[in-house]
């Protein structure tokens, strides 16, 4: 087996805790690998103004993979106010490490597995196993805002669409845009890598979902896109949904979907609520891919109010570590891992709080790598 070369991104508050646990595992694994430190959160744009420093994209470019935490996030005031003193009114403007790491690197694939492991006394129902594929870089999370809004920009989308003209009379002052751009690449590209991956792993369907009814543009690129590459796969069955009833079916008949595609921000919604009917975000694994470089990461927050307490779940962790196995070739540590983590949830005996139980973060970790030995 080949020396791996790995970025290692802690992040924030319990983020450090958590990629502790996986360390535990994976080297339970015996997986070799150089773990390469990168700076990157909350800690690094109050002393710096950059959440996601220069330094820290190098090491990316100069590893195979990341494997990342947590990080604190906050909307532009709370973050303008707790940026260092000398720092502040110097054009500083806090956007999410995370997000910007996606749009430089490319990861334009974000693929959220959600699957209720035996045992879980949190599953919603038992046997539930949904992949959600959620296009990472486009959409509503694009990052193109304005507040308030320049004058050129009202002019422009005025003359452009006479719906907008009626917003003026709110003044420029008074209003605020955030602009949902899809191009036919980006819904071209997560369609395919999703039925992809259900020729793939033998996914019986792709469902994929949005709001063209009311989006009628770029849901409606979404929709015709999807049908198109369907067309490349004829064995597979497409369905289409809306964002707002497919959440209330995912509750109700939740056996009925098997791999769902979204745009950035749907796919976002479906992913969470995916996570909460096989136990929350203690479960919830995310990898981030690109053509040529990859993030894993576990989809919940940083925790402040649990930082230092090696209180929360790590199995997030443990499950993106797993997707950061099978993106490298190693399957078959990949397999040990999944069954390991799915060995301790059936058996009931260590459970974090989250579950009903007393277990730390790091006697998680532990109960699985004693089962990867096979102990």
């Amino acid at each position: 087996m080949s020396k791996h070369t790995i970025a290692w991104l802690p992040g924030d508050g319990v983020g450090a805790e958590v990629l502790e646990a996986a360390r535990i595992c994976l080297d339970a694994l015996d997986f070799k690998a150089d773990y390469i430190h990168g700076d990157i959160g909350w800690e690094f744009w109050c002393r710096e103004g950059n959440a996601l420093p220069d330094r820290t994209l190098k090491i990316l470019k100069e590893t195979e993979c990341a494997l990342f935490g947590a990080i604190t996030s906050k909307p532009r005031d709370e973050a303008n106010e707790e940026l260092a003193p000398e720092l502040r009114g110097k054009g500083y403007d806090y956007f999410s490490p995370i997000v910007r790491l996606r749009q430089e690197l490319n990861l334009h694939t974000n693929i959220r597995p959600t699957k209720a492991y035996p045992g879980n006394p949190l599953n919603f129902k038992e046997g539930i196993d949904i992949v959600v594929f959620r296009e990472n870089t486009e959409g509503m999370y694009g990052g193109v805002e304005f507040h308030p809004l320049p004058q050129s920009v009202f002019d422009a989308l005025s003359a452009a669409h006479k719906k907008m003209k009626k917003f003026g009379a709110f003044g420029l002052d008074n209003l605020a845009i955030t602009l949902r751009i899809m191009s036919r690449q980006g819904c071209r590209s997560i369609v395919r890598e999703a039925f992809k991956f259900a020729k793939r792993h033998g996914r019986r369907s792709v469902t994929v979902c949005d709001k063209p009814n009311v989006l009628r543009e770029t849901g409606g690129l979404m929709i015709r896109t999807a049908r198109e590459v369907a067309k490349e796969y004829p064995s597979i069955p497409l369905y289409e949904t809306n964002i707002d009833a497919q959440c209330m079916w995912l509750v109700k008949n939740p056996f009925d979907y098997d791999l769902i595609v979204a745009e950035n921000m749907f796919g976002d919604i479906l992913s969470d609520l995916c996570a909460q009917l096989v136990g929350g975000l203690g479960f919830a694994s995310a990898g981030n891919i690109g053509d040529n470089y990859a993030v894993f990461e576990p989809t919940h927050g940083s925790a402040p109010k649990y930082t230092g307490m090696y209180k929360v779940n790590p199995i997030a962790t443990l499950l993106a570590a797993k997707l950061m196995l099978d993106w490298l070739g190693e399957n078959d540590m990949a397999v040990r891992l999944e069954s390991a983590v799915a060995a301790v949830i059936a058996e009931g005996k260590v459970r974090t709080y989250d579950m009903g139980g007393k277990a730390k973060t790091l006697e998680m970790a532990n109960a699985v790598a004693e089962k990867i030995k096979g102990k």
